[in-house]
């Protein structure tokens, strides 16, 4: 919306669409979304309500003049943790009447427009090195861990092509997954025998939406049905064409096929506590947080890592799952109680390490396959690590309850 149109409007009506926005931009949840956008206009004085899906923002407000409703087209992006809290600093400054709402309006501007806080070559490598770590969390050889870190740095500079080269939204899952697939064949061809289903999958983890299903289903499960399911049906509609990328690499290298004989790696189990030290920290930098955030970050994921590794040794993927989620989800609401920060801080990196994409990704490759009664297999076992996570968090909300909207 342009400053003009703005300007027409209540200076109280405008800052709640901006407010509206600018965090519905930047990744915020429909549920927290819409609770602290309902706090910052009671506190404001103003009675409204504030719809949110993943493409739009709606907000009806009450007041002397009557009822005004206002649209908004505005596209969810990914969480970015820096500006998350630098907004939600500004918001208390204007709770606790430090600051006018002109000058609030500024500062949420001046956020917004600010850039990222590691230049884009960290961000890369960022992303090269979590998938070589994620490759490492499904058992590969040395060669298809370093085999991943390459095509994860790939697919990092993929990602930047579509906002340079100005592409309709949606071309970059089966162009990357195609690079990805090909690229694995060649590796295995031409250079050394390694897995490249499990180097594929390992190097696009990044865009697979495993994420975005568990905060859809999250969404569902707290009752924003319109704002879940249209999540859901947005990261179906990814998987789907980022498998269908990969599908079509492998119909044209299928030739280069070279998977070696099963090796018993007997580095991996030290190598994996590695990755999960390691991983945490990528994916911290993924989502822009500043180092000092760091610490937390690492420790919540750690946390909600061990719950779910032995909590499924013991009892299956689903419990295990559910105890990761908690762990996650009470170390992330009682961050928020100590240190005064939004909760999404420590919960979206932390869940990360959870989230059950990849099952989604074996289950339609494993349809390619005409294996159908795996890749049913698979669905299933996504739908329902996804619903424990789900379950985790709400219980770890009731545990620890967050002293934060955010």
């Amino acid at each position: 919306m342009s400053e003009n149109t703005l300007s027409k409007v209540d200076p109280k009506h405008a800052f709640l669409i901006r407010v509206g926005e600018v965090l519905h931009r930047h990744g915020t949840p429909s549920h927290r979304l819409e609770r602290v956008w309902t706090k910052i206009a009671n506190n404001l004085g103003v009675d409204g309500s504030c719809l949110y899906t993943p493409t739009s923002l709606l907000v009806s407000i009450t007041d002397e003049n009557g009822e005004t409703t206002y649209l908004r087209r505005v596209d969810s992006g990914a969480v970015e943790v820096d500006k998350l809290i630098r907004f939600d600093q500004t918001l208390e400054k204007l709770d606790a009447k430090q600051i006018s709402i002109a000058q609030a309006s500024e500062e949420l501007e001046a956020i917004a427009d600010s850039g990222s806080p590691f230049p884009m070559w960290i961000y890369v490598i960022a992303c090269a090195i979590s998938c070589g770590a994620v490759a490492v969390f499904f058992k590969g050889t040395p060669s298809e861990v370093a085999a991943a870190a390459v095509l994860g740095l790939v697919v990092a500079l993929l990602e930047l092509l579509p906002v340079r080269l100005n592409w309709d939204q949606g071309l970059l899952e089966p162009i990357a997954g195609f690079v990805a697939a090909v690229s694995a064949l060649a590796i295995a061809n031409f250079v050394t025998p390694i897995d490249d289903r499990l180097v594929t999958l390992a190097a696009l983890i990044v865009l697979v939406p495993g994420l975005k299903l568990t905060l859809a289903l999250n969404e569902l499960a707290v009752g924003h049905l319109s704002a879940g399911v249209a999540r859901l049906a947005g990261a179906c509609v990814n998987l789907l064409t980022l498998t269908v990328g990969v599908a079509v690499g492998w119909r044209v290298a299928a030739g280069w096929r070279n998977i070696p004989d099963p090796i018993d790696w007997s580095g991996n189990a030290v190598w994996s506590w590695v990755a999960i030290f390691i991983a945490p920290i990528m994916f911290a930098i993924i989502f822009r947080a500043r180092w000092p955030q760091w610490p937390a970050i690492l420790l919540v994921s750690i946390a909600g890592f061990t719950a779910s590794l032995y909590g499924g040794s013991l009892w299956g993927i689903e419990v295990g799952a559910a105890l990761g989620a908690l762990a996650v989800g009470c170390g992330s609401n009682l961050y928020a109680r100590l240190r005064d920060r939004p909760a999404l801080v420590t919960l979206t990196p932390g869940i990360l390490v959870l989230v059950p994409g990849s099952l989604g990704y074996r289950s339609l490759t494993a349809f390619l396959d005409n294996n159908t009664i795996a890749g049913i297999d698979f669905a299933f076992q996504m739908v329902i690590v996804a619903v424990s996570l789900v379950g985790g968090i709400l219980t770890a909300n009731v545990l620890v309850p967050p002293r934060r909207i955010l």
